[in-house]
């Protein structure tokens, strides 16, 4: 397809642009196959919490000891504004539509907890009930050195090891 688009043999500026389309495809496959097979694990040391991300293309672990991190809270699905060209009933011209689209893809994680006066953000896609069944992971590991925010409390419910 990207052949019989931009036809080699001719002049230097149909060659420039074949290499611009090729390198404008080779980029969105990079961004969808990294967004398509990134994942995310959550370990648990004695002294440290760990955050693995990975993609095809990349490998990122890093770690947090429990005593100076805040209090882990859940952003949730965080509230966008109407675009302001957006129709009364319909979105004629799809600004919405994309802006949407954009703010989820752009999504930095539904949790997050601060670390040396800075916010660390992870659990893309994560929804309350799993959120809740993550901390209730980490309560029974962590204990008491978990520090919850506020949102935790009508969220989080009570099992028999928490009384």
């Amino acid at each position: 397809m990207l052949v019989r688009a931009f036809p080699l043999s001719g002049s230097t500026l149909n060659i420039v642009l074949a290499l611009g389309a090729a390198l404008m495809y080779m980029l969105a496959a990079y961004r969808f196959f990294s967004r398509v097979f990134y994942s995310e694990k959550l370990l648990l040391h004695p002294d440290v919490f760990e955050i693995i991300t990975r993609t095809p293309f990349s490998y990122k672990a890093r770690s947090y000891e429990w005593q100076y991190m805040g209090p882990l809270h859940y952003v949730g699905q965080e509230q966008k504004t109407d675009h302001p060209l957006k129709g009364k009933c319909y979105d004629y011209f799809g600004f919405e539509t994309q802006e949407k689209l954009i703010h989820k893809l752009h999504n930095e994680g539904n949790m997050y907890f601060n670390y040396g006066g800075f916010p660390v953000r992870f659990g893309k896609g994560v929804y309350s009930w799993n959120a809740e069944e993550i901390v209730n992971m980490m309560k029974l590991y962590v204990g008491k050195r978990l520090l919850l925010g506020p949102e935790w409390e009508h969220m989080v419910q009570q099992y028999e090891t928490d009384y």
